[in-house]
């Protein structure tokens, strides 16, 4: 127990002993039982009084005690609940960066799909105006190396650059719009191309907040094929540069 309460009884014990002295040697205990009630009361309230102010003191200090107990109890509970907040918000943020970086994993399967769809998307628009169909200037031998190199996935952008650099090579700018826009085939694969890129950017902007990724799409021999697209699709007839009027198929 508290020393609080082993004063309260040791001070209690001796108190009840002078008392019973008390009333032993000045009263007598004959006189002290004939006493009237309220006489009796008078004194027993008298001689009780300091013992009960003590044991009120007494409590006074215990429940002071606890109190600090408590309050050292809930202190305890604050900084544990504290530290849990800040485990969860450490997890949460853990939580954020392996969805961002599952996005990303994600992203990168699907952009490397897409890299040889927009290959071989690029591929029939180069056949169509510079292989044995179009103006001949590429054989059928070098045509079959560059699918060869776009389809096992050793250069998807192989045609992209074929694409550039004839374009970079021709002078008059209505030979530039028509190796785009020549022809209803070129239309169609032009607009498939510029459709099918633009999509694969809106998924690199949903993975890449910081927008590494998106540049780098950018960037590629893809992305600045796509921009030169871009130009060449303003000055397009209406019919052939929306995309929903040539359609996104390709027609063997």
């Amino acid at each position: 127990m508290n020393w609080r309460i082993w004063l309260g009884l040791a001070i209690t014990a001796v108190w009840i002993l002078l008392g019973v002295a008390y009333i032993s040697v000045n009263i007598g205990w004959v006189t002290f039982t004939r006493l009237p009630a309220e006489d009796l009361g008078n004194f027993l309230e008298g001689a009780f009084a300091p013992l009960a102010f003590l044991w009120l003191v007494i409590g006074y200090f215990l429940q002071q005690k606890e109190l600090e107990h408590n309050t050292d109890a809930l202190r305890s509970q604050a900084v544990a609940i504290s530290r849990s907040a800040e485990q969860a918000v450490i997890q949460s943020e853990n939580l954020a960066a392996s969805e961002v970086h599952a996005r990303q994993e994600a992203f990168l399967q699907i952009a490397q799909s897409v890299r040889g769809q927009l290959g071989s998307i690029s591929g029939l628009l180069f056949i169509s105006s510079q292989g044995t169909g179009g103006n001949g200037g590429v054989s059928p031998q070098e045509q079959a190396e560059l699918f060869s190199a776009q389809g096992s996935g050793v250069d998807p952008e192989a045609f992209s650059r074929k694409l550039l650099t004839t374009h970079l090579a021709l002078e008059d700018e209505q030979e530039q719009f028509d190796l785009f826009y020549g022809t209803e085939v070129r239309a169609r694969h032009t607009n498939n191309f510029i459709f099918t890129f633009e999509r694969l950017v809106r998924r690199a902007e949903a993975a890449d907040t910081e927008s590494i990724i998106t540049d780098a799409v950018r960037a590629s021999g893809h992305g600045f094929l796509y921009r030169v697209m871009k130009r060449h699709q303003r000055n397009a007839p209406e019919e052939w540069s929306d995309h929903t009027k040539t359609g996104t198929h390709i027609n063997f």
